[in-house]
């Protein structure tokens, strides 16, 4: 039921690869129940989905990842040669600029914060002005999968390196609720994809290992700096390439936010 008195929020959306499609139906639920989003900070595959509903474009990428098969996925791949990374993301970068259209930061209708990984000092990096994509570039640059990406005099990587969840860049905003979405949830039963084993390839476990010490971080980040609402999606939701799985994890994000928010509503009763 829509709020007669709009309730202003940051929207704080982590990384965790194709889980991060959740965020989409979080967004969707806040929205129709009347909150407003005025802030907007995300690292990696929360930086992507946060950028494009600051561009007003939520609904367009939404339809486009709707769209997704297996091979749609594969074919956005490009391979790369380097040993930095497995895949050098300049082709979903170019069709996701003709998508969305690109942005500079500054210009953008919300406040919006990507939050990417500083390699050479092991810090993380606020990226508020810019091109939109060059940011979220930088975000999702995920160790192994896709090259750092080279942001003037600096080698930048996904901010869930250093903030899987980065609530700090939103804590002098003038809003009235501070709200998580955290993909790095307790683990709950999942069907096998496809009916088959779960592959337990190098990347596989590199990834997984890489989500082991996120969530480690994520906890203590969270303890440090709390926001106000923390809606958690499982990290065993989907694997971390499952894109084409978008309708059942847009649907997920729709319910685990509905059940935060009665949840609280019952207690402050």
């Amino acid at each position: 039921m829509a709020r007669s008195k709009r309730i202003s929020i940051s929207l704080v959306l982590g990384s965790g690869g194709a889980r991060g499609v959740a965020h989409i139906g979080a967004i969707q639920w806040l929205t129709e129940n009347g909150y407003d989003v005025r802030s907007i900070a995300g690292s990696s595959i929360g930086a992507l989905v946060g950028g494009t509903f600051a561009a007003g474009k939520l609904d367009v990428f939404t339809d486009w990842l709707l769209s997704f098969e297996k091979m749609k996925v594969l074919r956005l791949l490009d391979p790369t040669f380097r040993r930095a990374g497995l895949f050098k993301g300049e082709r979903i970068m170019t069709e996701l600029r003709e998508l969305v259209g690109d942005y500079a930061i500054e210009d953008l209708p919300l406040a919006f914060t990507a939050v990417a990984t500083d390699l050479a000092m092991g810090s993380e990096i606020w990226l508020r002005r810019g091109r939109l994509f060059d940011a979220i570039r930088a975000s999702i640059a995920t160790p192994m999968i896709f090259t750092p990406f080279e942001h003037g005099e600096r080698t930048l990587a996904d901010g869930g390196l250093v903030d899987p969840v980065p609530v700090a860049p939103t804590v002098d905003d003038a809003t009235d609720l501070t709200v998580a979405v955290d993909l790095l949830g307790a683990a709950e039963p999942a069907p096998l994809p496809d009916g088959g084993p779960v592959p337990h390839g190098f990347v596989d476990i590199a990834l997984s290992a890489m989500e082991a010490m996120q969530a480690t971080i994520a906890r203590l980040r969270l303890q440090a700096c709390a926001p106000d609402v923390v809606i958690e999606i499982p990290r065993t939701a989907c694997a971390f390439h499952e894109f084409w799985r978008a309708e059942e994890l847009i649907a997920l994000g729709r319910e685990r936010t509905a059940r935060v928010f009665a949840e609280a509503t019952s207690r402050a009763a």
